[in-house]
């Protein structure tokens, strides 16, 4: 029975298969995978323990399903079918960043490997769904490296010098993360006698609850362990991006609902996640590195969901992820089609080609409607379970902030993404519509962001507590119509007026400056001051040997006073005195 095997499995085998296919074979098979092993999950697996056995004194699991895994199951098969459906068209000899008009320099997207990029994301989506399913710890660990291994030649297979400084960067940040998870569920092992995958909490794990707390959140981009997201996302292929964004960051929030809900440092870590991008992503000129500042503020709504810990909360934040896996790769989707047809993803580069790509653009605002809590769209639906639930626990004062970041979504991914690719300045390009496979993935994403506002019961039943809760009342409804508008006329205002921060070509840097700036500086004087160091111990020694073997040379020398012949009867004489010295001092 195909049910009985984890659903990595297949997923692992079809890469193997598809490295040796071409043509309509390797299309065929990459869209086969994830649709059948999405069906199999569906109809033919149940909860429970479904592969265990004992190895070196420990139990493995590595499948096991509930309510929990089985939703992020289904969530890596869509996403998993949708992104091979968006990349179908490579191999066909429409490279990525075909360019139409004139491009910068540093805005041309290299030809990339079709079967590198088909091979390395279903070994990617494979990983994923290994460490869902996984029930111990060194499973986890075996999927969280393969989980970077294989989507770092997403990052590479762009083929720039920045891409490749970029993802040795992001390789050595998760392979750190792995290290931590080794070492954490090591200790864990000591203290408790047991590797199960299962809740950690910080109370009673002593170190070993922290470091896979840390490993967990470097990998979901907690507050200054979040830079490898806004780095390598931004240099990924147009294709490789949307993989990116489906799983690494889910596979930590999974991590983290599994071992520490109701830990309430998550709260407020989950805050700061919420609050601080949006000030980024309104001054950077990437649409796809405002993006990834856009991905960090709603996984904060995730990670504070988890830390309040209620069956509201766990829900809306697993839901939450599950929806922005859509809509956030819509937008994704939406920025790749617009960097294969113009070879450009900032914003004062773009401008004015809705004309020419009206149905992209279209397609864009869908995302941009469904990410901004649009009455009717997936995060009306999900995200306020989470904000209902800061209220319900008397966390007034989060609630505000998540209220503040629920305006900065509106302005910096709802308005910013579609006004300045599509709308603004109009920049003269005139790109046509992407190919057909890349519309209809994204079709199928915004067709998705709709169903999940318009009938949010059905997916309800999907979430691992039960619940009862309908956000369609007219209270609900009335405050986030109230917060867009007063958004967007915040928006509007600042943009006429001319206080909206212009457009500007820089990088701009954030918790980066701790290894762009800081780090060089600190290095720098920290190897100026070892040489000074270095070179005065240096010195001192070697004075101080120098001085050594001059005055041995003087008293061993061709002329020194032992290099002379001395009588017999006199060396007698001071052999008696040192005898007569010895006998004195032993008795």
């Amino acid at each position: 029975m195909l049910s009985s095997l984890p659903p990595f499995v297949l997923f692992f085998v079809g890469a193997v298969v598809i490295a040796f296919t071409r043509g309509t074979a390797r299309k065929v098979l990459i869209l086969a995978i994830p649709l059948v092993g999405g069906l199999n999950l569906w109809f033919g697996v149940e909860p429970g323990l479904h592969l265990q056995f004992d190895l070196i004194g420990y139990t493995l699991t590595p499948y096991r399903a509930d309510k929990l895994s089985l939703l992020f199951g289904y969530l890596f098969h869509l996403a998993a079918f949708l992104g091979f459906v968006y990349a179908l068209h490579l191999g066909d000899g429409t490279p990525e960043g075909s360019v139409a008009g004139e491009v910068g320099e540093d805005d041309i997207v290299g030809n990339a490997s079709a079967g590198l990029q088909h091979v390395a994301a279903m070994v990617y989506a494979g990983s994923a769904l290994g460490a869902v399913f996984a029930g111990d710890f060194i499973t986890l660990f075996i999927f969280w490296e393969l989980l970077a291994i294989s989507s770092v030649f997403l990052v590479w297979a762009r083929k720039s010098e920045r891409s490749y400084a970029t993802g040795f960067r992001y390789l050595i940040i998760h392979v750190i993360s792995g290290v931590l998870l080794l070492s954490g569920a090591l200790m864990l092992a000591h203290e408790t006698g047991s590797i199960e995958f299962g809740h950690v909490g910080l109370v009673g794990t002593g170190a070993a609850g922290w470091i896979l707390l840390l490993s967990f959140g470097i990998k979901a981009g907690f507050p200054l362990l979040h830079n490898w997201i806004t780095e390598a996302y931004p240099e990924s292929t147009p294709t490789g991006t949307v993989f990116l964004s489906a799983f690494t960051t889910k596979v930590a929030v999974y991590a983290l609902a599994r071992s520490f809900v109701g830990t309430d440092v998550l709260i407020y870590i989950g805050t700061a996640m919420t609050f601080f991008p949006i000030f980024y992503a309104v001054l950077e000129n990437d649409l796809r590195r405002v993006l990834g500042y856009s991905m960090i503020n709603q996984i904060g709504f995730m990670v504070a969901g988890i830390g309040i810990g209620t069956g509201m909360a766990v829900n809306g934040a697993v839901a939450h992820a599950f929806a922005d896996v859509i809509f956030k790769g819509l937008l994704f989707m939406s920025m790749g089609a617009v960097m294969t047809m113009t070879g450009r993803t900032k914003g004062t580069d773009l401008g004015g080609i809705y004309k020419t790509m009206p149905f992209t653009a279209g397609l864009c605002i869908v995302g941009a409607s469904a990410i901004s809590a649009f009455p009717l769209f997936s995060a009306f639906v999900t995200k306020s379970m989470i904000m209902v639930a800061a209220i319900e626990e008397h966390h007034y004062i989060v609630w505000l902030f998540m209220l503040f970041a629920s305006a900065g979504v509106l302005e910096h991914a709802g308005i910013k993404i579609p006004f300045f690719s599509f709308f603004a300045h109009d920049s003269g390009i005139r790109a046509k519509e992407p190919p057909r496979n890349m519309l209809i993935a994204m079709s199928i994403g915004a067709v998705l962001c709709v169903l999940i506002g318009v009938f949010p019961t059905q997916f309800y039943t999907l979430l691992p507590y039960e619940m009862d809760y309908h956000p369609y009342d007219l209270r609900h409804v009335v405050t986030q119509l109230q917060l867009l508008a007063f958004g967007a006329l915040g928006f509007i205002t600042l943009v006429k007026s001319g206080v909206y921060p212009d457009e500007k070509r820089a990088i701009h840097v954030d918790a980066e400056w701790l290894y762009r700036k800081a780090g060089p500086w600190l290095a720098g004087t920290v190897g100026r001051a070892v040489t000074r160091v270095d070179v005065y111990v240096r010195s001192s020694v070697l004075e101080f040997v120098g001085s050594i073997m001059h005055g041995a040379e003087r008293t061993h020398g061709p002329v020194g006073p032992l290099a002379k012949s001395w009588p017999t009867g006199s060396m007698v004489l001071w052999v008696a005195i040192l005898l007569v010295a010895y006998l004195l001092f032993y008795l």
